[in-house]
This record gives C-alpha cells, sequence and structure tokens, in this order.
C-alpha cells in the first residue's frame, strides 16, 4: 500500500493534452492508487486554457498553469495577453509554461523574448511563481533573468537540460529545478551527472506527461502502447531520483514535498517557510 505520510507531487504535466484527456477517469485514478496528491497541469496556449481552467474546478489534485508557450507563439491572438491575465486571476495559478527555445524550427529569439517578457512581468505583478521551458537559450535566458525584476515566488526550470555551471547562479535567482524520467534513459548519462549538482532544497520532479517518455523499465502504464507518458510515472521518477541523489525514498519524497509547497504553496494553501 503508498504511504500517505509520503504524498508525491507531479512540477509538471499536460493532463489536458488529447493523448491523455479521453482517459482522464483512469489516468486520475492511477495517479490516486500511486499516491499523488498535487500536479501542476501546464497550458501551453489560448486553445488549451480552458482546459486546464475546468481540470482544476474538477479535480482538486490539479494546479493549473496558464502560458504560451515559445512553440505556440506564432498563433497568439492580438488578445492573448488580456486573455492570459483573466485566466490567472479567475482561477489562481501558476504562470507557465513559458520559455525560450533556439532548438524549435524556425524560431524568432527575439518574438519570444518580447512574449517571455510579458508574461514574466504578469507573475511579478500578480506574485505567481513561473514555469520556465528552455532550450538552447540558457545564456539568453540567464542575462534576461538577471535583467528582470525578481518574481517573488520565484521560477520553476522544468526538466532542467542546462548545465551543472548555471545551475547556483540561476538557484541565486529564486531557481527550482525538476527533473523527469527522460533522464533516465541510457543516452542521458552525462547529463544525469548535471542533474547531481542540483541543491536538495530545489529539487522539484515531474512527469511531462504526455512528453518525455523514460525507459521502459520505469514506464509502467499502457497508454497507447506505451508510447504515452502517463502522470502516474511519477512513482518511478521518484524511485530514479532518489537513486540518483543517493537518497532513500522517504528522504526524497519529504524533501520533494517541503519543495513542492515551499514553491507552490501560496496555491495550495499549505505554504512551507524554508528554514
Amino acid at each position: 500500500m503508498t504511504s500517505n505520510l509520503y504524498p508525491l507531487y507531479d512540477g509538471h504535466n499536460h493532463l489536458q493534452d488529447a493523448s491523455l484527456l479521453p482517459h482522464i477517469t483512469t489516468v486520475l485514478a492511477d495517479c490516486k492508487a500511486s499516491g499523488v496528491q498535487r500536479m501542476v497541469v501546464n497550458g501551453t496556449c489560448e486553445k488549451d486554457w480552458p482546459l486546464v481552467a475546468e481540470l482544476a474546478q474538477q479535480h482538486p489534485c490539479v494546479l493549473a498553469a496558464f502560458g504560451l508557450h515559445p512553440w505556440k507563439i506564432k498563433e497568439r491572438t492580438s488578445k492573448w495577453n488580456s486573455t492570459l491575465e483573466q485566466y490567472l486571476k479567475k482561477t489562481p495559478g501558476v504562470v507557465g509554461e513559458i520559455g525560450l527555445d533556439r532548438w524549435v524550427e524556425d524560431f524568432d529569439i527575439d518574438d519570444q523574448i518580447a512574449v517571455f517578457e510579458t508574461q514574466w512581468q504578469m507573475a511579478v505583478d500578480l506574485d505567481l511563481p513561473v514555469t520556465v521551458h528552455c532550450l538552447k537559450a540558457w545564456g539568453i535566458l540567464h542575462e534576461k533573468l538577471r535583467a528582470y525584476r525578481r518574481a517573488r515566488k520565484g521560477f520553476l526550470l522544468h526538466s532542467y537540460n542546462g548545465s551543472a555551471e548555471l545551475i547556483q547562479p540561476l538557484a541565486d535567482l529564486g531557481g527550482y529545478f525538476s527533473i523527469s524520467g527522460y533522464f533516465a534513459q541510457e543516452k542521458k548519462k552525462k547529463h544525469r551527472d548535471v542533474l547531481q549538482h542540483i541543491p536538495l532544497d530545489r529539487l522539484l520532479l515531474e512527469t511531462d506527461a504526455p512528453n518525455m517518455l523514460p525507459p521502459k523499465h520505469l514506464n509502467s502504464y499502457p497508454i497507447d502502447e506505451y508510447k504515452t507518458n502517463h502522470p502516474a510515472n511519477i512513482k518511478s521518477v521518484y524511485a530514479f531520483c532518489a537513486q540518483l541523489f543517493g537518497v532513500t525514498d522517504d528522504q526524497l519524497k519529504e524533501r520533494v514535498a517541503k519543495n513542492f509547497k515551499t514553491f507552490f504553496g501560496s496555491l495550495t494553501g499549505d505554504a512551507v517557510s524554508e528554514k
């Protein structure tokens, strides 16, 4: 049986995705059985923000996040920012998933920066935490974060794939770092060495479901013949990361629970002050 003493927290997923939503009842039942207490469900564009809001209203385990993803900025309407602000005010949530990405095809980094800055300022003004996506743009991101007003709640660098050298400077700016099961893939051995530099008091875990598939031995739920990542795989992410950091399962669960409540706690009603 799963112990209620140490519930699990998924710091980043996309439960509203078309590959998961048709299975929502089974998916949430699996998550409950695995001991998942809370999951942060990240919107990516104007089209899916209503789905995220509805999930948060219907399911207490869902913490909503609303943001315009850098892959989606070309689809935005002229009213995207006012619409985003309305969602953030109506359904208390996280600003995210936002970010910078020079890996995506035909990227316009200047446009990405403008959209990112608008959303970052919104988080500062509304005093909300931020979830950040970054691929091949770490130098620019670090430069911008040093120049911006600090987000008092801090920010989460989801599925962190930057360098070891940037971890402490980003932590000094208010950064948290989440790890997904994807990094348990054999081909990611070098990056696992990087992840071990994350301070335990800044560590969160995630599935990024339905994306970032873990290796087969950590993928326990057969959606689409195991081709779709299931949020209940967060249990396997905990097991992987306990081994990665050389701590017991319970030590990791206790630490991540405290970090989750410290970072997201103002939205969950159970904030923890870090001593």
